[in-house]
């Protein structure tokens, strides 16, 4: 494994920085701060003088560049400015993305919620008829600085990463290197099966953890992941448990998606084959954040013998998987 001894760049960005930053923009902080879960970025939420308090997320140095953070604040804002419920940066001085010292930041409102009972049929139908909103607008242009989606990004290009960089023990490596090549040809037959699917500006990681509930419905959270891709890839997440389980959430969620946007059934084909890109590239997104000294604090179990067997069996599972008939939802 090769591991880079220079000091991480978040090891700098101490809560004097954070409150700097903020004063910065003419925010005057309490002295309240709170350090938020998130591993990627690193965000606070900080007490306001008569005020609300506010989220200030600082961006992980050398992930996305200046043009794609400002595509996905744009891309929030005009969802805001439709009236569908996320959380957009705020504006100061004409500005939504700012840089104190080395790091670029962004404030945000700060906004309560659960988590939302994804076995509720209603709110299945809710999260659909929301995330059809996402897409519609979605749709309307594309993202010219942010990543696609696809079996490269997602699938070789971790792949290759894991493997020129020594994670996985050496008495794994050609049983994993094996496994993860016949996953990926497995993805690429479902893709072919789908045929030439249509990709618009997604949520990215739209997942139970990036929606908070209120009384009022639901609103997503941290688009930092957002890119083209296939309208899928924001709705497979939502499902879990045996088939059958499955094909009704599917039916649910869809059904309330399809009050603003229309679905096309050739993407059934993709839900395995979505699903085995993201394992691919959670091991590689870990691997890539190692020299950051959250990321071992955080997942202890990474990188050891018995993490790299059980990443061959999940992609094995996932090869049978990819070659089963697609979920019978009929719309």
């Amino acid at each position: 494994m090769h591991m880079d001894s220079t000091p991480h760049p978040f090891s700098t960005l101490m809560p004097e920085l954070v409150l700097d930053a903020l004063d910065s923009l003419g925010v005057r902080c309490d002295g309240r701060l709170l350090a938020l879960n998130s591993y990627e970025n690193r965000v606070y939420q900080a007490g306001i003088e008569d005020a609300a308090p506010l989220v200030v997320k600082f961006y992980r140095p050398h992930r996305w560049r200046t043009e794609a953070i400002l595509e996905e604040h744009a891309f929030t804002q005009e969802l805001a400015e439709r009236e569908i419920p996320v959380v957009a940066p705020l504006v100061f001085d004409g500005r939504t993305l700012h840089r104190y010292g080395t790091f670029e930041f962004a404030v945000f409102p700060r906004r309560g919620g659960r988590a939302p009972e994804l076995q509720d049929p209603d709110t299945l139908a809710w999260l659909g008829r929301f995330i059809g909103r996402i897409h519609a607008v979605g749709r309307t242009a594309a993202y010219l600085h942010r990543d696609t989606l696809d079996s490269r990004s997602f699938g070789s290009e971790p792949r290759d990463y894991l493997w020129q960089h020594d994670f996985i023990p050496a008495d794994l490596r050609e049983a994993w290197r094996s496994v993860v090549d016949l996953a990926l040809e497995g993805v690429d037959r479902c893709f072919a099966r789908a045929g030439n699917v249509s990709t618009l500006r997604l949520h990215g990681d739209c997942h139970a953890g990036n929606v908070l509930w209120t009384d009022t419905g639901p609103h997503f959270v941290d688009f930092d992941d957002s890119r083209m891709g296939p309208a899928m890839q924001d709705l497979w997440m939502l499902l879990s448990g045996e088939r059958a389980d499955m094909t009704r959430q599917l039916a649910e969620v869809l059904d309330g998606y399809q009050d603003f946007a229309e679905f096309d059934a050739r993407e059934l084909h993709l839900i395995e084959a979505l699903r085995t890109l993201r394992l691919i590239h959670y091991s590689a997104w870990i691997a890539r954040r190692w020299d950051d000294p959250a990321f071992p604090a955080a997942f202890p179990w990474f990188n050891t013998q018995r993490y790299w067997q059980d990443r061959i069996l999940e992609l094995r599972e996932q090869i049978a998987l990819m070659d089963e008939a697609p979920l019978n939802w009929f719309g």
